[in-house]
């Protein structure tokens, strides 16, 4: 279909997709933003991960609820100390760009929570 600025590609190889005319089907890739001080950041991306550890996520999120907040909300978690006291610590010792790609971390690890986990705690996960 010529006239819309989009092409359809072969669709055995990716059915239903619609490339940009004169692109090869790449995928958008964020923009990699380099992290200024890589130990401080460090220290807060393990807590993040911990809490987050299969072993250890129906625990946190217990706590979560438990303070009354929802999960996604990243800034009232850190702030209530659910991450531990030197995260929050270190957190705010971060440059505005570190900050944001820890807030990105966190929300991609409360994304990656096991379904039967997330069903478990689906309260903390509406956004209401």
């Amino acid at each position: 279909m010529k006239g819309h600025g989009f092409s359809f590609p072969d669709q055995s190889q990716n059915p239903g997709a619609l490339v940009p005319e004169g692109s090869h089907a790449t995928m958008y890739e964020q923009a990699t933003i380099p992290v200024q001080d890589e130990t401080t950041y460090a220290g807060v991306r393990h807590a993040i991960d911990e809490a987050f550890a299969p072993t250890q996520a129906a625990v946190f999120l217990k706590t979560v609820g438990g303070a009354r907040l929802r999960v996604r909300q990243f800034e009232s978690v850190l702030a209530q100390g659910l991450l531990g006291a030197q995260a929050q610590k270190s957190y705010a010792a971060l440059g505005d760009s570190d900050r944001g790609q820890i807030r990105e971390h966190y929300l991609r690890q409360v994304e990656r929570v096991a379904p039967e986990i997330r069903q478990k705690f689906f309260r903390l996960y509406a956004s209401y």
